[in-house]
């Protein structure tokens, strides 16, 4: 027995609502940041990560004090533009400008909630 008109009506309306508003909330995510910056530190490592939806991944080494411990701000780019300047980089001290991103709903858009949207290279500090 087929369904009634107004009940495959009603449920594509309510399919349609749900699509609508979760790509709505997706779209506010991606262009409203709860936080913007930028960070010091060597330039570790860039890669393209994952196996449907691929992103880059990147890792930068904050050393705050010569001998301690260093700390490692993980972020993800975008941009493919942005990612070849960054592997330029690698291994040297520069400053990533980043802006965070809160309550992405899955990783198909990146593995962090930081999003580096430019890098440069940072002079070397030269002691007296």
């Amino acid at each position: 027995m087929p369904l009634p008109k107004s009940v495959l009506t009603a449920t594509v309306g309510f399919v349609a609502v749900v699509v609508a508003v979760l790509a709505a909330y997706i779209w506010v995510m991606m262009h409203w940041s709860y936080s913007e910056g930028e960070r010091a530190g060597f330039m570790q490592k860039l890669s393209s990560k994952g196996w449907i939806c691929k992103t880059w991944e990147g890792e930068l080494s904050l050393v705050a004090l010569p001998g301690a411990a260093p700390e490692k701000f993980l972020f993800t780019v975008r941009d493919d533009a942005v990612a070849e300047k960054i592997n330029k980089l690698v291994g040297q001290r520069v400053a990533l400008v980043y802006e965070q991103h809160k309550g992405l709903p899955t990783s198909c858009f990146g593995e962090t909630e930081y999003f580096v949207s430019d890098i440069r290279l940072l002079a070397e500090h030269v002691s007296p």
